[in-house]
């Protein structure tokens, strides 16, 4: 391996300001905090020392999270919460900022409830508290970065939250891993960097921005030269060097995107020379995985090593990202001519089905840049979500010796040794990857990550940009991905005859609760046909037929799911709706399947044809939009997927996932007409009204935006004639 060069260094920088940076500024002290048992101290240190304004911005911020697990004697509370609180109202003229992502109710089951009411921000005048969530649609504000009297500033990849304390040694079923509700989690690592001087009071401008986009507020920037809130208990690991700040910003409200970060990972894995270690939770990212694939198959490319989790944090991360993970290590496995590259995962002895959680974000390039901060090597961190990374690139061998004893330091706590140990290997061994291989076998060891996923997981996601967007996803587009245009007339006039079938409906309830078919069929009647259904045995087996024959005769199943849920109520109605629709979608599908695609030719010609083609081409995605916006009968549709042969999997998946939300609000409006018409007291009729209203704008907007979509596709097909 190559000696540091400080005149090559010099001459070929990589970071420039205005292209892969924001800015560049000096720090007289920088340290990598390892672990939040070294970051959370840290911070709870440098946060007792401030005296004029502490700046939090974070992806998921919890007033629970304990900075410290044992005793302290500095009088205040171990919660961040109430750490907080006591903070400010303990410190003249502090005042604390709190900027946290208004989060996707997708990952609402872990995080805090209310946070606005939990922390107390409103009853305190120095504490300020706001959700942020500007920005585009499916993007998150995923910044994690604390700034103190714009002298301290820390970023990484590790949140004010639950689920983030651990140690280096990672211990199996240590019992300081554990929710505020006693639930354990698993292991996880990760990497923050601290920085002061000029480079923490340019990130002070960074959250400052931050907080006036969210909350319309601007706030001034005082002359805090007197304060130095440094924790004294850490050393600084690099001294006197300038920091680069990259960003990720997408376009949004007129504003331009910045793709700084993206530039940054490019222009560092392009000037790569001996060596380049990453580790992060992804690596999905379509440019970075390119060029990587590139490089390593140039002659003489750098060892990549990549230290990963094994596996992700639930069903939906192992069914999408670890499938576009598989996807690029295939690629990069073909790639790999000269052995060079390596991806890993660590593990300890007694974790059993538990892995640890490697949550960091970090590049490390030769002995000569480092990269840590809050981007993942997923696509949407490159352009989607907002994110924040810092990065040190050496210009003299301190620095250097430096950047090579982080990555040496992370080495070693994964390997289970000493950092002389893991020094002396790669040296001995003169390259990274066979230092690594000599020190693996320990109790706490790096083990090969295969990565594999079964073809089936495989078949069954779409394209990356679908899964993991680099850009903000136009909605027009992604429609016109996915419903072929011939399709939405038809689309428009299904929604309509539901819509007139709904009001018929109606009509008829209330021609029987104020007219003459009152008199024909009184409500104990109705009420006496219900419960005999319900008295028969075998009532399941019975429904299911009913809907057998519904499907094989074409009757609208949207009319079948009302009746049930009339006869049977709203929550056995809605459980015999979605297994009746399910098993009848199971049999003409079967159908579709035995007759082929004569069948489909039959049934309604070139239309018919493109809807088999799109839904073989489309798979899962084309069933959940076509059970979402209805582009032909069930029955059709049912056949039609047969005979295009689509796999079943999808084609069940996309029938549960898409015939849900339509069940339950036909469900749920049927049980308020019924409730409405038998009682209809001023609280069952709001509730009808309100359920109609709803199934009517969702409805009325699907129609209005499929025929603007129509009308624009026309003028686009005309205008673009010769």
């Amino acid at each position: 391996m190559r000696t540091f060069d400080a005149h090559e260094n010099v001459e070929n920088r990589i970071l420039r300001p205005g292209s892969n940076c924001w800015r560049s500024a000096h720090a007289s002290r920088v340290s990598f905090l390892i672990d939040s048992s070294a970051y959370f101290p840290a911070l709870r240190e440098a946060a007792i020392r401030a005296r004029h304004a502490i700046f939090i911005v974070g992806w998921d911020i919890d007033s629970r999270t304990k900075l410290v697990q044992d005793g302290v004697n500095d009088g205040f509370p171990i919660q961040l919460g109430d750490f907080l609180k006591s903070l400010a109202d303990h410190r003249r003229g502090l005042e604390v900022y709190i900027l946290n992502w208004d989060f996707a109710m997708l990952y609402a089951a872990g995080r805090e409830v209310l946070p606005i009411y939990t922390l107390g921000w409103q009853s305190h005048r120095h504490l300020h508290f706001y959700l942020d969530g500007r920005h585009p649609v499916g993007a998150s504000h995923h910044q994690k970065i604390v700034v103190i009297d714009d002298a301290v500033a820390f970023v990484g990849g590790m949140d004010l939250a639950q689920e983030r304390w651990d140690t280096p040694d990672h211990e199996p079923n240590a019992p300081y891993r554990r929710r505020s509700n006693g639930q354990a989690y698993p292991p996880v690592h990760d990497v923050q960097m601290m920085a002061d001087g000029a480079a923490a009071a340019a990130l002070g401008v960074l959250v400052r921005e931050r907080w006036r986009l969210a909350t319309g507020c601007e706030l001034g920037i005082g002359n805090h030269a007197a304060t130095d809130p440094w924790p004294p208990s850490i050393a600084p690991d690099i001294r006197n060097v300038d920091i680069a700040i990259s960003r990720t910003i997408p376009r949004f409200n007129g504003a331009g995107e910045i793709l700084e970060l993206r530039q940054l990972y490019l222009d560092a894995i392009k000037s790569a020379k001996d060596t380049i270690y990453i580790e992060n939770q992804y690596l999905t990212a379509s440019s970075i995985g390119s060029l990587l694939e590139f490089r390593l198959r140039q002659p003489s490319p750098p060892e990549v090593v990549v230290v990963s989790r094994l596996t992700g944090g639930g069903w939906l991360e192992q069914t999408t990202m670890e499938v576009l993970r598989a996807r690029l290590l295939r690629r990069l496995r073909a790639a790999d001519r000269y052995r060079k590259f390596r991806i890993y995962y660590p593990h300890c002895e007694g974790l059993d089905e538990q892995c640890i959680n490697v949550h960091s974000k970090l590049m490390v390039v030769d002995d000569r840049l480092a990269l840590v901060g809050s981007a993942n090597l997923n696509n949407r961190s490159m352009g989607l979500d907002t994110e924040c990374n810092l990065a040190v690139e050496a210009t003299d061998a301190e620095t250097a010796t430096a950047i090579a004893g982080l990555r040496n330091r992370l080495l070693a706590e994964h390997l289970g040794v000493g950092t002389d140990r893991v020094e002396q290997a790669i040296r001995n061994e003169g390259s990274l990857i066979r230092g690594i291989e000599s020190l693996r076998g320990n109790a706490h060891t790096l083990r090969h990550l295969e990565g594999e996923v079964s073809p089936e997981a495989d078949a069954l996601l779409p394209q990356a940009s679908v899964v993991d967007p680099e850009a903000p996803i136009d909605p027009d587009r992604l429609i016109d991905e996915l419903i072929p245009v011939e399709h939405r007339p038809s689309a428009r006039k299904r929604i309509t005859a539901t819509l007139s079938l709904l009001a018929a409906i109606g009509a008829l309830a209330a021609a029987w609760r104020w007219g003459p078919l009152h008199d024909w069929l009184d409500k104990e009647t109705l009420i006496s046909v219900g419960r005999t259904f319900q008295r028969i045995p075998a009532t399941p087996v019975w429904v299911i037929g009913a809907y057998i024959i519904a499907a094989l005769t074409a009757i609208p199943i949207t009319l079948v799911i009302f009746v049930t849920a009339v006869v049977f109520g709203p929550t056995s109605g809605f459980v015999y709706a979605i297994l009746g629709s399910l098993i009848s979608a199971s049999l003409t599908f079967a159908l579709g399947q035995v007759f082929g695609r004569d069948l489909v030719r039959r049934l309604g010609g070139s239309r018919l044809n493109t809807l088999s083609r799109w839904l073989r081409h489309r798979g899962l995605l084309a069933m959940l939009t076509v059970r979402l916006i209805p582009v032909a009968p069930f029955t059709v549709v049912n056949l039609v997927a047969g005979a295009s042969h689509i796999r079943f999997r999808d084609f069940l998946l996309g029938t549960i996932f898409g015939m849900v939300p339509g069940t339950l609000a036909i469900t749920v409006f049927s049980d308020r007409l019924a409730a409405a018409v038998h009682h209809p007291s001023p609280v069952n009729i709001a509730l009808l009204v309100g359920s109609a209203i709803v199934i009517g704008t969702a409805a009325f907007a699907t129609y209005r935006w499929l025929r603007r979509r129509e009308v624009e596709n026309a003028a686009c097909a005309g205008g673009s004639v010769g």
